[in-house]
């Protein structure tokens, strides 16, 4: 087997009953393709079943069409919902950023050599900053500012653009806004949000001076979907790191930011690779 092609990818979900790891591969196996990974979880809370399959066509006549018709009247008997994934498949990603620049760096190096498989073909901001990062890597670059008294105009003109640029996962790398709860229903399981995860939590202005001040031994970051919870959307991916009595706040803020761009990487390497799964209030999450 051939392990330099890159594997289609198979998703699925549905209630808990018996037979599901079976009619998915045993289909694999009688319809040729060979499987390179495979994760399945039963949760007992809410008895869903998932499944996440890579796998690799035997055959150089495999047929997308000819593999949807064959496995439907199979996941029809279990109400299943199910995907395959194209292994040339390349997400069409947009950020959101305001001022701090530490996130949309780290996606944009990551895009560049090729750790993250996606195109970015639209960045937009309600500050000018960054506009030269953009243009750096030729990518478009929309400065919308925002008031209060604006706010509807420019979340509008915010969705004009996804649906312009056919955008069909939006990255917050670190934006310094509220969304609006419209806007939140619209993004709702396909916007990924990073911020600080500090205990206790500290709100409002200057988070880690205010930790800081209280003497914290734990910085983190959480990376998380939009909804209209704020800050608490489906977890995806977290970070965590000690910090000790002789570390001031600029310290903690290097570090907290070392913290964000990695586990938002790890957010959306996971999101775009097929590996989470919305379950009510959480997340299935299979790491390679």
């Amino acid at each position: 087997m051939n392990k330099k092609n890159k594997p289609w990818i198979f998703t699925a979900n549905c209630t808990s009953v018996i037979g599901t790891v079976d009619v998915v591969t045993r289909f694999m196996a009688q319809s040729g393709n060979y499987i390179d990974e495979i994760h399945s979880f039963d949760d007992r809370e809410s008895n869903r079943f998932f499944i996440r399959i890579e796998f690799q066509p035997n055959s150089a006549s495999f047929n997308e069409a000819q593999f949807t018709a064959g496995f439907s009247p199979k996941a029809a008997e279990f109400d299943m919902q199910w995907q395959l994934t194209k292994p040339e498949h390349r997400p069409r990603v947009a950020i959101l950023v305001s001022k701090y620049d530490h996130c949309l760096n780290d996606l944009l190096y990551r895009h560049r050599t090729g750790q993250l498989n996606i195109d970015i073909p639209v960045i937009i901001s309600n500050h000018p900053d960054l506009e030269h990062l953009a243009q750096w890597h030729g990518i478009p670059y929309y400065h919308l500012p925002i008031t209060k008294e604006t706010k509807p105009q420019q979340e509008a003109e915010v969705m004009k653009l996804l649906k312009e640029y056919d955008t069909e996962l939006l990255v917050l790398a670190r934006y310094m806004q509220v969304l609006s709860a419209e806007m939140c229903n619209q993004l709702d399981g396909w916007a990924i949000n990073i911020h600080h995860s500090l205990l206790p939590g500290f709100k409002g202005a200057r988070p880690y001076h205010q930790a800081w001040e209280k003497g914290v031994k734990m910085v983190g970051a959480t990376a998380h979907y939009v909804n209209n919870d704020l800050d608490e959307g489906p977890i995806i991916a977290q970070g965590i790191q000690s910090v000790g009595h002789a570390q001031y706040p600029e310290d903690l803020i290097s570090k907290g930011q070392d913290i964000e761009r990695v586990t938002l990487f790890n957010a959306v390497r996971h999101h775009i690779e097929k590996r989470v799964f919305i379950n009510g209030s959480r997340t299935v999450v299979f790491s390679n």
